[in-house]
């Protein structure tokens, strides 16, 4: 495969960063849910759904791929660097909050929405600027990889899935939260948005 220009070579080079972001995700969540795993005092089974739908937008991000190394925008190919930057930024930064967020979070992380022995109300680290960081990350993670190797077209369905899907999973972790923690998790989700930092 071979790379003809500048703005190729740069599209290659933004496309491994983002690959390799996600290799990094991989190899912790893997590594987290073999892990060992604290008893569980509540499911929330609806949440599955969510993480289905959530898989639906990352599987149109990584689906219909345009040109090899080709500009985001064939219309506009100037603002191809200029989007293969934010994605290779959206990238790094994406994977900097989801694993810092999971390590944060410790031995109350899980795929599923649950409640565990013990489990506390986590607000620290990357938690004081939205109450899902982990959700925030991904949705970065889905936007990175549709500008650094997806076409245009993937983008808004794959947001409207993914963000589907993080409803439904907000709400399931959110519902077993308020019944653990009642005001203490109220008077935090007032002052803490969800996903979007500024956006409630």
């Amino acid at each position: 495969m071979r790379i003809d220009s500048a703005s190729e070579f740069v599209q290659a080079a933004v496309a491994a960063v983002v690959f390799f972001c996600w290799l990094a995700l991989a190899a912790v969540f893997l590594f987290k849910a073999k892990g060992p795993r604290p008893g569980t005092e509540r499911r929330a089974p609806a949440s599955i759904a969510g993480i289905v739908l959530q898989g639906v937008g990352f599987a149109c991000a990584w689906g219909p791929q345009r040109r090899t190394f080709g500009p985001f925008v064939p219309a506009a190919p100037a603002l191809g660097p200029v989007l293969a930057g934010l994605a290779a930024a959206l990238a790094v930064v994406s994977t900097w909050l989801t694993l810092t967020a999971v390590r944060v979070l410790g031995r109350e992380w899980s795929f599923q929405a649950r409640l565990v022995d013990g489990h506390r109300l986590v607000t620290e680290g990357p938690y004081r600027l939205v109450r899902h960081p982990i959700y925030a990350g991904m949705l970065g993670m889905l936007v990175a990889t549709c500008l650094a190797i997806g076409h245009w077209i993937a983008l808004a369905p794959a947001l409207i899935f993914y963000a589907a899907g993080t409803f439904i999973r907000v709400r399931s972790e959110e519902t077993l939260l308020k019944s653990a923690f009642g005001e203490r998790f109220e008077e935090y989700a007032r002052r803490v948005p969800a996903v979007i930092p500024g956006l409630r």
